[in-house]
């Protein structure tokens, strides 16, 4: 059995099954929500875009195709090898911890996808807020791309099985001690994996006292990819979009 609830995202991220399991996500959507944010900021091409926790760079490759120079940042040494295949001039990864502000400004920080609460110290939530403060030129522009914790409580599936590429993985969902606990079985090649996802359960009001600490200005907040207002019970998405 192999299991690390230390710093679980260090050890899940990095195995090939992680991509595996959310292979459906969609490609179609994420590109609309890109299209719909930059015209919604105005953002100019050319402008520079960090991409926080990147993954394997799917949105930021895409931000790329439309004419800005991306940077996207992943702990990951896995996720960043696979994306440092699409480099070119104006498109580059590297491995970077998010609670430390990147040696650069930009033009907008985007925190995409659920890729923010996953420390066990709530410190490091704010730690991270600050550091996308130190990233964000004047005039620029953070968004995060967050799960809206009220809608979830509602809506959890405590259990299912998702197969994909043969592999049976059982799920199981909670949410305990402020953190939102996916708990992840499955086997492969007579070998059995357990991982665990757990993300800190950060509502809007949560953002707004770290937003208030750090000196951050709350511009925007939206319920879904489609940038309609967000509505505590019914939405979705939680995003924030803010300024220094």
């Amino acid at each position: 059995m192999q299991k690390d609830n230390n710093n679980w995202y260090a050890s899940w991220f990095d195995t090939p099954f992680y991509h595996i399991l959310y292979k459906e996500r969609d490609e179609t959507e994420a590109a609309e929500f890109m299209n719909t944010l930059m015209q919604f900021l105005r953002i100019p091409k050319g402008a520079e875009i960090l991409d926080l926790a990147c993954g394997k760079g799917r949105h930021a490759q895409y931000l790329n195709t439309l004419g800005y120079h991306v940077t996207g940042v992943d702990l990951s040494p896995e996720s960043i090898a696979f994306a440092k295949q699409f480099e070119n001039e104006t498109l580059h990864f590297k491995e970077h911890d998010m609670c430390i502000p990147f040696p650069k400004k930009f033009d907008a920080v985007v925190n995409l996808f659920t890729s923010f609460g996953y420390f066990e110290n709530e410190e490091d939530n704010l730690r991270t807020i600050k550091a996308i403060k130190e990233e964000i030129k004047p005039n620029g522009f953070g968004v995060i791309d967050f799960l809206n914790v009220d809608y979830v409580k509602q809506h959890i599936v405590s259990s299912e099985i998702k197969i994909v590429d043969g592999i049976s993985f059982h799920i199981k969902r909670k949410i305990e001690a402020g953190y939102i606990i996916k708990d992840i079985h499955f086997s492969h090649n007579e070998n059995e994996y357990s991982f665990v996802e757990k993300v800190k359960a950060i509502t809007l009001e949560n953002f707004e006292t770290y937003f208030k600490e750090a000196g951050i200005t709350l511009r925007h907040c939206f319920g879904d990819y489609q940038l309609t207002p967000y509505a505590k019970n019914t939405s979705e998405r939680l995003i924030l979009i803010f300024s220094i």
